[in-house]
């Protein structure tokens, strides 16, 4: 996925090139009481960096600060932040939902004083709990915003098709036997732009619910089926709803021309079911200048491969 000047390459619908006047602005600070306090870094008198994040979901509330929930990764980077540097604004490319993984989410870090990226990162790393984890980071315009000029986002499902002592928090088990290539078939009518209501939880709003979803492939790997998509944007719960049907049609219960009625059809009913958030990866945040090209494959392995070559040398 490339940048904004070619979109066909790049996987990912151009944001707007309109920009947000430049302004202060706030965010919470998590304290360990729970409560949250807020602070402000104008921007005109600020440093800015952008930082890779990767963390495990399991324990936390998804990724925005909420005055009510306490443990969220939001919440945790700013109060690390600010244990060290004071007044820090972070925001993230997008909400990620409870329970939920990042292996590759982006956060603008505003503050009020300059220090070398990688100090910027060891300080962070030693106030974070092991679950989440900066990877890089690194001085950028102050006019850069990690969720305004993202181009477009990838999120990846793992599906295991058996059970796992280790992967646990990091699969959707599925017992019975799925139909990959039936999956795989349903994944490509996913592409396009279109309102994708039936997909969300999100109650009636002012927001619009049309999605340019860039791409949708479907492919086991070992003891996983793997699900990506990429898309400008997503509404809250709609990668989780659509892998849930692409298992359904897996498994055969849901047909495929169902399957494309829900996605085309405004008559069509919303689809309940959702898949376990244990699965879901924002596996990238893409921005102009940059291009992703990783191949399909498991951010957590799981595989039969060890075990299956000490039983074969037992029995030799």
């Amino acid at each position: 996925m490339a940048d904004r000047s070619d979109s066909r390459r790049s996987g990912v619908r151009p944001a707007s090139s309109k920009r947000r006047p430049a302004r202060p602005s706030s965010v919470s600070i998590e304290g360990k009481s729970g409560r949250t306090r807020r602070t402000t870094v104008p921007r005109e008198q600020s440093t800015t960096y952008k930082l890779l994040i990767e963390y495990e979901g399991t324990r936390y509330s998804g990724w925005q600060a909420q005055s009510n929930t306490p443990k969220t990764v939001q919440g945790r980077l700013v109060a690390a932040a600010s244990q060290t540097f004071g007044a820090v604004e972070i925001g993230g490319s997008g909400r990620t939902d409870a329970g939920v993984h990042a292996a590759g989410q982006v956060a603008h870090l505003r503050m009020n004083k300059k220090a070398a990226p990688d100090e910027i990162r060891r300080a962070l790393n030693d106030e974070l709990p092991a679950d989440i984890h900066v990877i890089r980071v690194e001085p950028v315009s102050d006019r850069f915003h990690a969720r305004h000029d993202a181009l477009g986002r990838v999120y990846l499902y793992q599906i295991s098709t058996r059970r796992t002592a280790f992967a646990k928090p990091f699969v959707w088990w599925i017992k019975d036997r799925l139909d990959v290539d039936r999956m795989a078939e349903a994944a490509q009518l996913i592409a396009g732009r279109r309102d994708f209501t039936r997909f969300t939880d999100k109650r009636a709003t002012n927001e619009s619910m049309s999605v340019e979803v860039e791409l949708a492939d479907v492919a086991p790997v070992d003891d996983l089926i793997l699900v990506r998509i990429a898309a400008s944007h997503f509404l809250w719960k709609m990668v989780r709803k659509l892998v849930s049907a692409l298992v359904e049609v897996g498994r055969g219960t849901l047909p495929q021309a169902e399957f494309d009625r829900l996605l085309n059809d405004p008559a069509a009913a919303p689809f309940q079911p959702t898949a376990s958030p244990s699965g879901l990866f924002l596996e990238a945040v893409i921005y102009p200048g940059e291009q992703f090209d990783r191949p399909l494959l498991p951010i957590v392995p799981v595989s039969t491969i060890l075990g299956a070559s000490v039983h074969r040398k037992r029995n030799a």
